[in-house]
């Protein structure tokens, strides 16, 4: 079955690859703009959306469960000012190195700088603080497209999760309409549904071999220990 609109396609195509990527929640603060993020992510069945009406206690809320669990829990706010509310936690998940998923909503480009209605300058706002950010395209309804975003989608999962542990943003926007409401010619009926471009796992495979000190550097870390008289490790 084709999607009723590109931001159906899209934001289903985005939550798909979160949850081949191992996200099992995300945290979703009420908003119009991130209305196709919210259902998508209502609408998998792998997926619990765990509310929270304040975006700063909404991003706090998902750093202490990744601290618990170790694995990314995104979050998604609508436009303008929500996406100012992350920031304190984005900077403690930087400096604790904790890993953190900021997918905020945003009005389409054209309408950025112009005065319109709950709009700010939302490109690169958590500045050197996240690890990966990414301003997405609009939703296209064509398989390069959601090639390229499933492929991002991943990146970002895997650098908050990888070495460098820490938080990563991907700035999101839509144009109207924001509901699953049809709209003729939006999706070519020839395009594979979102759920049908899936995988079983995700877009971008990440082997990281496991950080292990030397020879030399055991050798020397037990020299340190051997003429210490209180060793501690």
């Amino acid at each position: 079955m084709t999607a009723p609109n590109r931001n159906v396609l899209w934001a289903n195509a985005l939550v798909d690859e979160l949850v081949a990527a191992g996200v099992d929640a995300v945290v979703a603060s009420p908003g119009s703009r991130s209305t196709p993020l919210t259902v998508a992510a209502a609408g998998h069945d792998e997926l619990r959306v765990l509310s929270q009406l304040d975006e700063r206690s909404a991003a706090y809320f998902a750093l202490g469960r990744a601290r618990r669990t170790g694995r990314v829990t995104p979050l998604i706010c609508t436009s303008g000012t929500a996406a100012a509310n992350y920031h304190p936690a984005v900077m403690e998940a930087s400096e604790a190195r904790v890993p953190l998923l900021a997918l905020t909503a945003d009005r389409p480009p054209e309408l950025r700088d112009s005065g319109a209605n709950q709009t700010a300058d939302q490109e690169k706002l958590y500045g050197d603080a996240v690890r990966f950010y990414k301003d997405l395209p609009e939703p296209a309804a064509n398989d390069r497209a959601l090639r390229s975003l499933r492929t991002t989608v991943a990146r970002a999962v895997a650098t908050a999760e990888g070495a460098d542990q820490g938080p990563v943003h991907l700035n999101v926007p839509f144009k109207k309409p924001l509901e699953p409401t049809p709209v003729r010619g939006d999706v070519p009926d020839d395009l594979p549904a979102a759920a049908e471009l899936g995988r079983d796992g995700p877009y971008v495979d990440v082997t990281a071999g496991a950080p292990e000190p030397g020879d030399d550097e055991l050798r020397a870390l037990a020299a340190e220990l051997s003429e210490a008289d209180r060793g501690l490790i």
